[in-house]
């Protein structure tokens, strides 16, 4: 994978710890793990963003559906303990109409039990669309479950935040940036913005819907994904792509966001 992100101009990259829908997942492999580790360093890469599967929902109403996500998040970030200084995303989960507080409070939950003190790894709750049932279609849904994590082990989690998830759930980032970011500082803090994934939007502001679009071909639109890579907030994190393309539509990509980002 790192060969591959440098061949498309790439200084990070994501992955599926595991099979995107679950599952199990091979042994690693130490020598294919140092493999990485000496072309990210030789290469100067920024912070590896894993995603965790999509199936995790830590705030299910079925308890078997809760515990499958605890243990596959507690085995992921051991494994992910072999790339120290990388980030884990995650989706928060959806309440299953238990209400958002009962969510809220089971993912911190699940998340004292799973983090602990001294890992390398920092977890990120991902912003979302706000569809259904999800938590954390709203800043301050995602501000109540890191309050209720305990310290010290707060400082290992951060948020990736989704440029198309945002969008959807309502807040205007092609009109206006910086109300955007002042919100999410208000209610998180922009210390804990670790990551953000790059994704136009197939819908209007405030849909709810998750469509993800290419760079500059939905409702966001070119302008603003100028002003996303150039603003002193964002610029320095790592930006991942999620738009649906393949390895040489997201090279495209890639020139694109660096020649906009000068």
């Amino acid at each position: 994978m790192g060969r591959d992100a440098l061949s498309i101009g790439a200084d990070t990259f994501a992955f599926f710890t595991r099979n995107p829908r679950g599952g199990r997942t091979r042994e690693l492999d130490q020598a294919d793990v140092q493999g990485l580790i000496d072309i990210m360093r030789a290469h100067g890469f920024a912070p590896l963003v894993a995603h965790a599967p999509y199936t995790l929902n830590l705030c299910s109403n079925r308890e078997e559906v809760r515990q499958f996500a605890r243990q596959t998040l507690a085995d992921d970030l051991r494994r992910m303990e072999a790339l120290p200084g990388s980030y884990l995303n995650f989706h928060p989960g959806s309440h299953m109409r238990q209400g958002v507080e009962a969510g809220v409070g089971m993912i911190a939950d699940a998340l004292n039990d799973i983090l602990w003190e001294g890992m390398a790894t920092t977890v990120l709750l991902e912003t979302m669309a706000g569809k259904g049932t999800e938590v954390g279609g709203t800043f301050r849904e995602l501000a109540a479950i890191i309050d209720q994590v305990n310290e010290p082990l707060r400082a290992r989690l951060g948020v990736c935040l989704d440029t198309c998830h945002v969008h959807d759930a309502g807040y205007d980032l092609a009109g206006d940036l910086d109300g955007v970011l002042a919100a999410f500082d208000e209610a998180v803090g922009l210390g804990r913005l670790r990551a953000v994934h790059l994704n136009d939007s197939k819908n209007p502001l405030g849909s709810h819907k998750d469509r993800h679009e290419r760079i500059g071909q939905g409702d966001l639109g070119l302008d603003a994904f100028a002003r996303i890579v150039t603003h002193p907030a964002l610029r320095d994190l790592p930006f991942i792509l999620e738009t649906p393309n393949d390895l040489p539509g997201y090279a495209q990509e890639i020139s694109l966001l660096r020649g906009l980002a000068g």
